[in-house]
């Protein structure tokens, strides 16, 4: 009989369940995706918001922590990208795949396959998932407006069916997926897995601080918000004191935040003024989206990365999926996944027997 969770995600993936763990910046780190790996998920690294030496570093990291296939997620736009793509490809003995919002081209692309690296880009849009598969990718997230992070307006239940509808390449879910239930439902939409991004943060290997995790906790469905003021698109957030400034501020306040923040990328990234705003206009071509409101977005992670790093939740942003607000506990990565497996073995069985 065959085994309904051995899905074409686990057989070109290489992991166990049909699960993976997402590519949050500065959460995604080493000791989250070991774990996540370990645990029989697919783990992505988070190189968005690396240098091309700490991907490097922490590329090896992983490497030494598993011997489990893993993935990368990086965007064409940051600062040393073409130096990140020549370090995947390095390990693509390992690295099985690569995600990305806003990324590469079909050139790009067809180089990752003949390398042998899969394309598993995450779109939020059934005209973005059609012009992935037009691009060549492997397999596409698509992720419903209840995820974290940016989002859109259409809700999973209502995106997953339409995507599924128009592409032919397999699709997974993401966007208020948390435990079994969710993984069984997917699969009868016609999905070959899901995609969990709060529920990986909200575990112990996580890296998020504790006084963080606590306040991810506290947080329940209705102190989740959506906010169009940290960069001019929507991002759902679990609402902070600095969420609560965003919101009240005008024009002057946002370009003021940009600056800081950029400030404090530059410093970080060692990137120059000039790199940055190439930066974002590679975002504008690209997207179409406004110069200054590209900036923004290029600045806004030191927002997150003040909460999820620093442990400064007031000053600080903490992106979030609704979902968010019935997470109660922290398993380790191997609790959870062996939870959400044998969850959706229990509700795939009892809907077989009409239960």
């Amino acid at each position: 009989m065959r085994d309904s969770l051995h899905t074409v995600l686990v057989e070109r993936l290489g992991c166990r369940a049909p699960i993976i763990q997402t590519a949050m910046g500065w959460v995604a780190e080493p000791p989250l995706v070991i774990a996540s790996c370990n645990a029989g998920a697919f783990g992505f690294l988070g190189a968005a918001v690396m240098t091309p030496d700490e991907t490097r570093t922490k590329i090896a990291r992983v490497r030494a922590g598993t011997d489990r296939p893993f993935g990368v997620n990086f965007h064409m736009f940051q600062p040393g990208a073409a130096e990140i793509v020549e370090t995947i490809i390095a390990n693509k003995d390992q690295v099985r795949a690569v995600s990305f919002g806003r990324g590469p081209d079909a050139r790009m692309i067809a180089r990752f396959k003949d390398a042998g690296i899969l394309c598993v880009p995450t779109v939020g849009a059934v005209k973005h998932a059609q012009k992935m598969e037009q691009l060549g990718v492997d397999m596409v997230v698509v992720q419903g407006g209840e995820g974290g992070g940016h989002t859109g307006s259409v809700p999973t239940t209502v995106l997953l069916p339409q995507v599924l509808d128009k592409v032919g390449i397999p699709v997974i879910a993401a966007g208020g997926m948390a435990d079994g239930r969710g993984l069984a439902a997917a699969l009868a939409y016609g999905a070959v897995g899901i995609a969990m991004g709060t529920r990986f943060l909200l575990t112990r290997e996580s890296p998020a601080p504790d006084k963080a995790k606590a306040a991810y906790l506290a947080a329940g469905t209705d102190g989740i918000v959506l906010t169009t003021k940290i960069d001019g698109m929507p991002q759902r957030m679990v609402r902070t004191p600095l969420v609560d400034r965003i919101e009240a501020s005008g024009k002057l306040g946002m370009w003021l935040r940009a600056i800081e923040a950029g400030a404090e990328m530059k410093r970080q990234t060692g990137a120059s003024w000039l790199q940055m705003i190439r930066s974002a206009r590679g975002m504008t071509a690209h997207g179409e989206m406004p110069l200054a409101q590209a900036m923004l977005s290029a600045a806004a992670p030191m927002l997150i990365q003040k909460a999820i790093v620093e442990g400064d939740i007031v000053n600080g942003a903490m992106a979030t999926g609704v979902v968010g607000g019935r997470i109660t506990d922290l398993p380790t990565c191997q609790e959870l996944v062996d939870r959400v497996v044998a969850e959706a073995r229990g509700r795939l069985a009892a809907l077989c027997a009409g239960d």
